[in-house]
This record gives C-alpha cells, structure tokens and sequence, in this order.
C-alpha cells in the first residue's frame, strides 16, 4: 500500500561500495515523497524513511571505517550476497529500492526481481543511477540500467543524453528524471584565509583530491606527488592537503593498485604538506583551492564556489575523464598553479551540470519524489521491463547475470551461495581471508607481474 502519513517511507538501498553506499544512502533521504527528508552531506537523516541498508559482497565491500567515513546511519545494515538479497526482496515489503550498484550488477537485480516479484500486486519503485561524473561507458552503462522505474540523471546534460541513448535504441526513456547529486551542499566559500595564520585563522589551503583508479600507473602518479610537493615548498605559508579516499586494503569503488600512501613514503614532503582522510565536506570546509584531475569531489567544490582546477598536465584525455571538463574554466596545469593562477568556473557551463550555485539545489529532487509518490499511489504496478533480455541480447545477457549467480530467468543457478542462512563464524574468517588475499594480489602481485612483463 502508498505509505501513509502515520507510517515511514520503507526504502532498502543496495550498493557495492563505499561511494555508491553514500550516493544510495543520501538519494534514498532525498527522494522518499512527503515532507523534506533530506540531511546535510556527511551528516545521519534524524528524521524521515525507514532505511534498510543492503551492502553487495564482492571485492569492494567497504570496511567499518569506511561506512563510518561516509556518515550516513541506516536503520539496519548488513552484508548480502545477489540470491541473499533478492530472498529478502521476495520477502520483506518495501515501498521504495534504490540499485547503487555497477550496471551490471543493477542488470542482474533487475531480472532477479521481476522474478521474485512475479504475481505480486504491489512492489517497490526501482530507482537507480550514477554516482558522479559519467564519462565512459555511456550506453552500456545506461542500458543495463535500463528497466529500473526511475533511472536519476545528476544533470540536465546527462538527462539529455540519456533519453537520447535510449530513444536511439527503441527503448522507453520516461523512466530518465533529472536530479542533482545528493551529496552536494555545505557553507559556500568566502574568499581566502588569512595567509599569515594570525590571530588563530587558519592558513591558504590547497587540497589534492585523489582518485583510486586515475591516473593509474605508478609514474604518473608519483608525478602528481612530485608536483604537490614541490608546490608545499614554493609555498611554505600555505596548507598542502593530499585528500585520500582509502587506506592501504582497502577497496572503494575502483581498483587501486598503487596507493598515494606507499608511495609517499620514498619522497621528503615539507612540513606543511600531509595526508588527509575523513568526509570530503569537512575537508570542503577548510579548502580555498581544490585540485584533482577529474574527481566528483570538483563539482562538490564548485557547488560550494571553491575555486576549482582539472589538471592538464597528464593531458585531457577520455581514460583520465578531465575531458569532461572541458568549457569549464577549470582546466590549468602545476605550472599555472605554482606561479598563483586562480580559475574562474563558467557559470553556464555549472549549471548544465546540475551544479546549482544560484540555490536552486533544494529543489533539485522535487520532480522525482513526486514521480515515486505517484508511482506509490498507483493501484498496481507494471514488472520490471529491462531493455536487455534472453532474445534481445542472447550473448550478453546470459554472462552478465551468471556472475551473480543467476540464470537466463532471474533464478538462482545450482551451486549458488547458501542464502537459507547467515554464514557460521568459520564461513565469515574464509570470506575475510579471501578477500585479504585478492586485495594483497592486486596492491601487490599484479603490479610486480606487469613490471616483469615490461622487461
């Protein structure tokens, strides 16, 4: 039944790591229809939906600390494998589910639950969508999102390209609803810190936000430490912040197999250089130049008016994602930096990016929450309707669903992970040590293998 007014919003959210946790978990608070529900980035909702939180287990399960980093509390919050999830969803009624998982494991969900949820006269709206920036992938990423009842486009240029993607292939592209990135906000910059750190103000504050996987070879990132570091010593009067997303064996949202931290230690940084960890928006708060080379951390800075640099000196390229950035008055090198160049963002351009500085950002979520309370009151819905099936994408399809354990219908394939049970203690020590051990050969063996390979 459409939740009353007595009575939560019930919403169960699904991610696979630590940054789609946070983007679903924020979403959900965004989006559950009624009153405003929304919480400030990096703080716990205290009132509003009933948030049952889902976590995939796979490679970049995110740790304690990294859930703790995030700052978003749900109501309940446990570890699930694909079938464990999907015997819960036939289950346990809720009223709104939000998919914050890599396309293919959003694909997967979506034939799983059409099954699970074949015959019954209510289920719950099917949202999901993208974390940030969406810079590759573009189609396939979008059709295996595909099916969902609301597909969140965090922009009106994504927005556009993403009904064109779907028109473009004959599939339905109502579900496409323009948003904004939940995790936006915070107190908006007002000009530089006193340089001179008198009188207990803190000093000019330029913080590198890194990303795991960009750039993703060991000489390009010492590079940008090099850089970084030679920039703390031109300006010793300065704060020099190297943001880090994850500690050594840990996983987020992409691989990363040469972490800043290790390779830090073989360099001299001065004294007004270090390492940072902890919520962005905190690290936000202090900044007055934020650095990266294509992290979504520079729209949360612009968003915020920080000035805001996309490093060019890698190159703007597609594989690095600065491409995206393109029209934005963002793009600068070390070399610009280091002799006091200040960008200035277009504002045509920030808007187009659903990066609202004009304080339109609160009503960004509006037209979704009122497309999921209509979709609530609805006296039934339709199932699910994925564009990919077994006769449209017979090669495809089939492999996509098998990697979580799911056959051509949606069913459980023989073999699948026990889901009748929780895991004893002794199933919880092998799962850690295995994923101990694909962590040690990602940071460690594989990159020694590709040297070796290079020779």
């Amino acid at each position: 039944m459409p939740p009353s007014t007595s009575k939560p919003t019930r919403i169960a959210v699904l991610a696979d790591s630590d940054t789609r946790w946070k983007w679903g978990a924020l979403t959900a608070a965004r989006i559950a229809p009624g009153p405003s529900m929304e919480a400030a980035p990096g703080e716990a909702a205290q009132v509003g939906p009933e948030l049952s939180g889902f976590l995939l287990r796979g490679r970049a399960t995110p740790t304690a600390r990294q859930l703790a980093e995030v700052g978003v509390r749900a109501d309940s919050l446990r570890e699930v494998t694909a079938v464990e999830f999907l015997r819960t969803m036939a289950e346990e009624e809720y009223d709104v589910l939000v998919l914050a998982l890599v396309g293919g494991g959003v694909q997967a969900m979506l034939h799983g639950l059409r099954r699970v949820w074949e015959g019954r006269e209510r289920r719950p709206v099917v949202v999901t969508g993208y974390v940030g920036v969406v810079y590759e992938k573009l189609a396939d990423g979008l059709l295996l999102r595909h099916g969902a009842d609301l597909v969140l486009a965090n922009s009106r240029q994504d927005a556009e390209r993403f009904r064109a993607v779907y028109e473009g292939v004959g599939a339905d592209a109502s579900s496409v609803t323009e948003v904004a990135l939940p995790f936006l906000g915070g107190a908006a910059y007002e000009g530089e810190h006193d340089p001179s750190a008198k009188q207990g103000r803190r000093p000019y504050t330029v913080v590198f936000a890194v990303q795991p996987s960009v750039p993703d070879s060991r000489r390009d990132r010492t590079y940008l430490l090099d850089r970084l570091i030679r920039h703390a010593r031109l300006h010793p009067e300065r704060e020099v912040l190297l943001k880090l997303r994850s500690k050594p064996g840990e996983h987020t949202t992409h691989i990363e197999e040469q972490p800043y931290q290790k390779l830090v230690q073989r360099l001299d940084p001065p004294a007004n250089f270090r390492l940072v960890y902890g919520n962005m928006g905190e690290v936000l708060d202090r900044t007055d130049l934020l650095v990266t080379i294509s992290s979504t951390a520079a729209l949360e800075s612009l968003h915020r008016r920080i000035p805001t640099v996309v490093l060019t000196d890698l190159g703007v390229r597609e594989v690095l994602g600065n491409h995206h950035f393109v029209g934005s008055g963002c793009l600068a090198s070390w070399d610009q930096l280091d002799a006091g160049h200040r960008p200035v963002a277009d504002e045509e351009w920030v808007a187009r990016q659903g990066v609202a500085t004009d304080g339109s950002y609160e009503s960004a979520f509006d037209v979704a929450r009122e497309r999921i309370a209509k979709l609530l009151a609805a006296s039934e819905l339709p199932p699910l309707a994925p564009y990919y099936t077994p006769a449209t994408a017979p090669g495809y399809l089939p492999g996509i669903l098998a990697r979580h354990h799911l056959g051509p219908d949606g069913s459980p394939l023989p073999g699948a992970p026990a889901h009748d049970k929780e895991p004893g203690p002794v199933r919880q020590i092998v799962r850690r040590a295995a994923r101990g051990a694909y962590r040690h050969g990602v940071q460690r063996v594989a990159p020694v293998i590709r040297r070796m390979g290079e020779l």
